[in-house]
């Protein structure tokens, strides 16, 4: 069994920055690829970023290329999202999940989600 805790969220003005933080409890997450997804009340979970189990492999939305880095600290057993140029658009919940080796897109190829984190970006 896998915990994720997701941290770092809060309220932030449009332009501004956020990093968020997925920490793991449980020996799998070191072998696993990490994802973010993001979702408002009333929607569908949307995919933000992942990254492989080695932290060599990133893919993310068209919608966050250029504005969010994913990346892993084996040393704290955590995936970060630092998030920068944020915009209104990117107010949700998000939540880490880990599962496979692969940074899928797909939600339902990862097994263990975190509770997710309140990002709010005001204008």
């Amino acid at each position: 069994q896998v915990q994720l805790v997701e941290s770092g969220g809060g309220l932030v003005q449009a332009g501004g920055s956020l990093r968020l933080s997925c920490t793991a409890s449980g020996r799998t997450f070191v072998t696993t690829a990490v994802g973010w997804f993001r979702q408002a009340p009333g929607k569908e979970r949307e995919f933000v970023a992942a990254v492989d189990w080695r932290g060599r492999l990133e893919n993310y939305a068209d919608s966050v290329k250029g504005r969010f880095t994913i990346s892993r600290d084996g040393a704290k057993n955590s995936v970060d999202l630092q998030m920068t140029g944020l915009n209104p658009g990117d107010t949700d919940v998000y939540y880490c999940a880990t599962g496979g080796t692969v940074p899928y897109e797909d939600s339902q190829q990862y097994r263990y989600w975190g509770q997710g984190t309140q990002v709010i970006v005001s204008t």
